[in-house]
């Protein structure tokens, strides 16, 4: 579960809540974050296709 607090005081009550109810949590940062939904992208990808060296070559020109 990923949640955004808007500001510090949101983020202090609901680190306080978790504390309170027993339950682990952790600070991420922006670059894990990309990171999660990077991995989520690429789950999702299609692997069963294959493309040419000449078309991948081509796209990064």
């Amino acid at each position: 579960m990923v949640i955004t607090p808007k500001n510090s005081a949101e983020y202090k009550f609901i680190n306080d809540l978790l504390n309170k109810l027993g339950i682990s949590s952790a600070t991420m940062t922006e670059e894990e974050l990309e990171d999660i939904g990077l991995s989520k992208l690429l789950k999702s990808v299609d692997k069963t296709k294959k493309a040419s060296k000449k078309s991948i070559m081509q796209k990064l020109k």
